[in-house]
Formats: structure tokens, sequence, C-alpha cells
């Protein structure tokens, strides 16, 4: 069962997005059936567990409210691009914060999704309603593939649950600092990234978006994935480019290709970001330009190097320091124990150790502090 994961995830993927692609668009969706493409490669699973059923209901509802928002405000401000995207921004992101900490994705997703109808000239009601129904296709297809190939024991798979949040009031998460700190800096990214003099200074905004956090560590863990990705997403869709021009095939041979690739690589961590850039740069552009794929990378540095300047200059808040403190208190108080809060703190404070090369003294402390708990740092 598990010697034949690895091939049935890559036939999966590539059955999937050679599917929801031709569907979209022979119900007319056109250029929207990119978003199928991309939700049915993400919603498959790599250990082929069953979707959440809640994930059902949440995305498409997530969705149409950041696609509605975007093309509402879109209409209604009147100003320089730099202008709606800080409106976009800041609505999306208090709206985001309203929400409970347990929909931390929905939050994520909000200001992505907001703004992507201000990158379009044909950001109507009409092409909001086609890209919903193309999120909805791409679901069903990821999931129906899957399913196709799942075998009996893996169908009992759950999603992973991480260690419970520490549930917050609304006053309590529109208290926290870091939230406006991240307000303020996403509605500035892309003005930021035009004095920058990127190419694509949208990838600016994604990058403070999608990669500032609360501590450096986390910050770090997320700039490394999203580097990573997005190197190892665009290398297929280079391979392809202006040969087979799009098609279904194509879309299959890319997005499978991709897959294949961090399989052999070991890289599994980075998989959904290298599918997302995969399909974005494949499926979204179709016949690439020469400039496209290395602009792309140049422009996402900036916003990775925007989102840590951010975290390191602005109240910066250090994983490691904080699980060290945790630590030598549960150490004080006789209890050698990793509690949930350690362990969600765990993966931050290891990207921090290695940026400062002290893994092997995290490795110890952590074995000090949790003698039966054999930590490695990978």
């Amino acid at each position: 069962m598990a010697a034949s994961r690895p091939v049935r995830l890559v036939l999966c993927v590539a059955l999937a997005a050679g599917l929801s692609w031709p569907i979209g668009l022979a119900l007319g969706l056109g250029s929207a059936s990119t978003f199928g493409v991309v939700i049915a490669v993400l919603v498959i699973r790599p250990d082929f567990g069953r979707v959440p059923a809640a994930l059902f209901l949440l995305l498409p509802v997530v969705v149409v409210v950041g696609l509605a928002l975007g093309t509402l405000l879109k209409q209604l401000v009147d100003g320089p691009l730099v202008w709606k995207f800080a409106i976009v921004t800041i609505w999306a992101q208090l709206l985001g914060q309203a929400l409970p900490d347990k929909l931390l994705v929905a939050r994520n997703l909000l200001p992505i999704l907001a703004i992507l109808p201000l990158l379009s000239s044909n950001s109507t009601w009409l092409a909001a309603w086609h890209q919903a129904l193309a999120v909805c296709i791409g679901m069903g297809v990821g999931a129906a593939m899957q399913a196709s190939l799942r075998l009996p024991g893996e169908a009992s798979g759950e999603a992973p649950e991480g260690p419970p949040l520490p549930a917050r009031s609304l006053a309590q998460r529109f208290a926290d600092p870091y939230f406006w700190r991240k307000l303020v800096f996403s509605a500035l990214a892309l003005s930021i990234g035009m004095g920058l003099g990127a190419v694509n200074p949208k990838y600016v905004y994604f990058g403070v978006v999608l990669l500032l956090n609360e501590s450096v560590g986390a910050t770090l863990l997320r700039v490394r994935d999203r580097m990573v990705g997005v190197s190892l997403g665009v290398l297929m869709p280079w391979l392809v480019f202006n040969t087979i021009g799009l098609n279904s095939i194509a879309v299959g041979l890319v997005m499978g290709g991709t897959t294949a690739l961090i399989v052999l690589l070991r890289l599994d961590v980075h998989l959904r970001t290298a599918l997302i850039s995969s399909g974005v740069t494949f499926v979204g552009y179709g016949a690439l330009t020469d400039w496209y794929i290395p602009t792309r990378w140049i422009d996402y540095l900036l916003g990775c190097g925007l989102a840590l300047a951010v975290c390191v200059l602005l109240a910066p808040s250090s994983a490691l320091q904080t699980l060290r403190t945790l630590a030598r208190q549960q150490r004080d108080a006789g209890r050698l124990e990793l509690t949930a809060e350690m362990a969600a703190m765990l993966p931050s404070a290891r990207a921090e150790a290695r940026w400062l090369g002290q893994e092997q003294q995290l490795q110890e402390e952590l074995q000090g502090l949790q003698p039966k708990l054999k930590v490695e740092l990978k």
C-alpha cells in the first residue's frame, strides 16, 4: 500500500488537473477554469485520507465572500490601483480577524481572494461567479479522483489536527499588535513593491500577506516553503511552455510532473506550494514569455525580504526564546512534559535554530525536557 502511494499520488494529481480543465472550458468558464485546476490538486491529500466534509462548505463560502468583497469595492472605490489594493486589503484583513481562531485558514485566504478582482480588467459579478463555480468543480473532481485511487486501508484517514489553539474573544483578537502590524504593511505592500521596481509587485503583496507571522521563526519557516515551492513549481511549466500548448494533456503532465519531482526529492512538505506555483505559472498564463519565470522568482524574493524585515525590525518575537523560557519553567516546576503550546511553537523554533546555527543545542534542550520523546531536527 505504502509503496504504491507515490505513484498513485502522481497519477491522481495528473488526472484531477487534466479533467478539471476541460470540464471548466466545456461549461464556458474560460480563464476561470484555472481556479478549478489549482483547487482540484490541492484537495488531494498525499496520504489519501478523506477530505474533511467541512471543507466542502467552508471553502466555497470563503471564495464567494472574498471575490464578492473585491468585486464590490473595485466598483465603489475610485482612485489608483495602490489605493484600491489598500482599501480592499484592510477590509479583508478586518473581516478575517473577526473570524474565530479555529478558522485561521479562511482568515489567510480572504486577503488573497479579495484582491484577485483588482488584478483583472474583466472583474464583473459574472467573472466572480465563474471563478466560484470553478472552485466547486475542482473540489468535486479532486475528491472523486482521490476516492477512485484510494485503497481500503486508507479510507479512514482524517485530516491531522494540530494542538488546540486558545480561544480568544473578539476584543482580544483585535487587540493583537501583530495583527495591526500585518494589516498596515499588507496595505502598503503593493506600493512598496512598485517603489522597489518589481515587475509584478503583486507577488510582493502575496509575500507579506502569506508569510508575515508573529514570530521570526514562523516567518522564516514560511519563507523557506514559499521559495522552495516557487522554485520547484516553475520547472515543469518551463520545460513544457511554448511546446505542446495549453490543453488537458499538457495540464496533466505539468501538475503530475511537479508532483513526481517533489516526491523524488522527498520534499513533500513543499508539495502544495509547488502545485500552486505550477498551476498559476502554466495554466494561468499558458504560453509563457521568457521574462516571466525569473521575474516572478525575484518579485517573490522581494516579498520574502519585506516580510522578514518587518518581522525582525518591528516588535520582533522569537519563537526559539519563548520555547526555551517555557522549557525552563517546566523544569523548574519538575514537569518533563512537552505541552500543546510548546509543540505548536516547535517548528518555528526549529527554523530560528537553523538560521542561528543552534540546532544541536535545541535538540539537547528538548531531549532533556522530554527524555521519552525523540525530537529530530530535519
